[in-house]
C-alpha cells in the first residue's frame, strides 16, 4: 500500500511537472510572438511617419540595417518594391487583409520548422500596401535550445516530490501502522482527521473479531462439556450391563437412563448443527408470504400435550397477521419461545400465545405465568448454553441453545425481541417482524 501510494503520488508530480513545463513553453512563445508582432507595427508605423513608403531608397536601407524585410505592393497589388534578396512569394494572404481591413499578418514557418517568419502589413493613404517582416525562431527551435534546461529542473523537481511523496506517504500510513501495531490502542489519532472513521470502524471491526473468537472458543468449550455429560452417563450404564454387575431391574432402569441421556445427546447435536447452518453467511434462504396465526396455532396444537405433561395450559389468540419469513425457521422460533415458556412454567402455569397486526407490523407475543428471569441475566439470555437455572434446563432436557436459535432467526428476517420479566411471576417475550412492501423487507 504503502509503496503503491508513493509511486502514485510521484507519477502525479512528473505528469504535473512535465505537463507545467510544455504550457509554460507554449504560453511563452505566445508572449513572444506578440511581442515581434508589437516591434513590427512600430516599425511600420515609424516608417510611414517618415513617409518612407515614398523613398524606397531610404526604406531598402532601414530594412538592411534592422535585419528587415520590406515590401511596398501598389493598389493594383504588384509589387514595387522588395528588399527581400529577389525572393517572390506567390501568397500575400497579410497584404490581402491589408487591403481589406486596413492591416494583416501572418506567420511563416521554414521547411526545417527551426525559423519562423512575422509579417506585418498596413494599407497606406494612397491604397498601396507597406509590408515589413522579421524572421526569429520558432516554438521548435525556442523548445529545443531550452530542453537541456527544462530537463535539469524537471529532474530537480521530480527528485524533490519524490522526497515529499515519500515523507507525506510515511505520515499518512503511520497512524495505520501505529493502529496495527496495537489494534486495542484508544488514544485519538487526530494527524488526519479523515482517517478517524477508518480507523474507529478498525478497532470495532477488531473488537468484534475478537468478541467472536471469545465466543467460539467459549462455545467449543461448553460443546465439549454438554457433549461430555450424557456419554458419560451413557459409558457408565453400558460398563455395569456388561460387566453383569446390573440385576434385572437396574438392567431395564439403566436402559432408560441410556435412552434419555442418548436422546438429550442427539438433541443437542441437532441444535449445534442448526446453530452452525444459521451462521452460514452462504446459505440461501427463501422468503415467502407466512401467515404467522396459523403457523402459531400449528405449534400450540403440537405443544399441547407437552404442556399437560408439565401441567401447563397453552393457548393461542389473535387474528390473522402475515409476514414474509422462511417457513422452518419461523416453525423453529415458535417452537423454541413456547417451549421454553412450558420448560421453565410453575406448576398449573399458563402460556399464552398472542399474534396480531400493529401499525402495519407484525406482533407475537408469548407470555408465560414461569418462573421469570432476575435482572442481571436478560441480557446474556440469548448466549449459546447460557442457562438462567442449570439444574431446572438439565433436569428438563433444555440444551442452552434454544433462545440462541431464536436470536438468529430474528437477525436473518430484520425482527426485533423484546423481554418484560418479572421474578417469580413470569416473562412476556415480544417479537416485532418489519411491515411486508411488495413482497419483500
Amino acid at each position: 500500500m504503502k509503496k503503491k501510494i508513493n509511486s502514485r503520488l510521484v507519477m502525479t508530480a512528473i505528469v504535473g511537472i512535465v505537463s507545467t513545463m510544455l504550457l509554460i513553453t507554449v504560453v511563452y512563445y505566445d508572449l513572444f510572438c506578440r511581442q515581434i508582432m508589437e516591434d513590427l507595427k512600430t516599425y511600420v508605423s515609424f516608417m510611414v511617419h517618415l513617409s518612407l513608403g515614398e523613398e524606397l531608397h531610404n526604406a531598402e536601407s532601414i530594412g538592411h540595417i534592422e535585419g528587415l524585410h520590406v515590401t511596398l505592393v501598389d493598389n493594383t497589388g504588384h509589387i514595387i518594391y522588395d528588399n527581400g534578396k529577389g525572393h517572390e512569394e506567390k501568397e500575400l494572404p497579410e497584404v490581402e487583409a491589408a487591403f481589406a481591413d486596413g492591416e494583416g499578418q501572418a506567420i511563416r514557418k521554414s521547411l526545417t520548422l527551426d525559423r519562423s517568419t512575422f509579417y506585418y502589413a498596413v494599407r497606406l493613404g494612397d491604397g498601396s500596401v507597406l509590408r515589413v517582416g522579421r524572421e526569429s525562431e520558432s516554438l521548435y527551435s525556442i523548445f529545443v535550445s531550452a530542453l537541456p534546461s527544462l530537463v535539469m529542473v524537471t529532474c530537480i523537481l521530480i527528485v524533490v516530490s519524490m522526497v515529499l511523496a515519500h515523507v507525506l506517504t510515511g505520515n499518512l500510513i503511520k497512524p495505520i501502522e501505529r493502529l496495527a501495531e496495537n489494534l486495542e490502542e484508544q488514544e485519538e489519532l487526530t494527524e488526519y482527521e479523515e482517517l478517524v472513521p477508518l480507523i474507529n470502524m478498525i478497532q470495532e471491526q477488531h473488537k468484534d473479531i475478537i468478541k467472536n473468537a471469545r465466543i467460539r472458543q467459549d462455545f467449543t468449550a461448553n460443546v465439549s462439556h454438554e457433549l461430555k455429560t450424557p456419554l458419560t452417563s451413557i459409558s457408565g450404564y453400558a460398563e455395569l450391563i456388561e460387566n453383569g454387575m446390573a440385576s434385572e431391574a437396574d438392567t431395564v432402569r439403566f436402559a432408560g437412563g441410556i435412552r434419555k441421556s442418548a436422546t438429550r445427546l442427539l438433541t443437542l447435536i441437532n441444535d449445534i448443527i442448526r446453530l452452525s447452518e444459521l451462521d452460514s453467511t452462504e446459505q440461501t434462504i427463501v422468503f415467502e408470504k407466512l401467515n404467522l396465526y396459523q403457523l402459531a396455532e400449528t405449534c400450540v396444537e403440537m405443544l399441547s400435550m407437552n404442556a399437560e405433561k408439565h401441567h401447563v395450559t397453552i393457548s393461542l389468540q389473535g387474528m390473522e397477521s402475515y409476514i414474509n419469513g422462511n417457513r422452518q425457521m419461523i416453525e423453529e422460533l415458535l417452537y423454541n419461545l413456547c417451549d421454553n415458556a412450558i420448560r421453565y412454567n410453575n406448576e398449573n402455569g399458563t402460556v399464552k400465545v398472542t399474534v396480531y397486526q400493529s401499525q402495519k407490523q407484525t406482533i407475537l407475543v408469548v407470555r408465560d405465568t414461569g418462573i421469570g428471569i432476575p435482572s442481571e441475566h436478560r441480557e446474556r439470555i440469548f448466549e449459546r448454553f447460557y442457562r438462567v437455572d442449570k439444574s431446572r434446563s438439565k433436569s428438563t432436557g433444555g440444551t442452552g441453545l434454544g433462545l440462541a436459535i431464536v436470536k438468529h432467526i430474528l437477525v436473518k428476517h430484520h425482527a426485533s425481541i423484546d423481554l418484560q420479566s418479572e421474578l417469580g411471576k413470569g416473562t412476556v417475550m415480544t417479537v416485532t417482524f418489519p411491515e411486508i412492501e411488495n413482497g419483500f423487507f
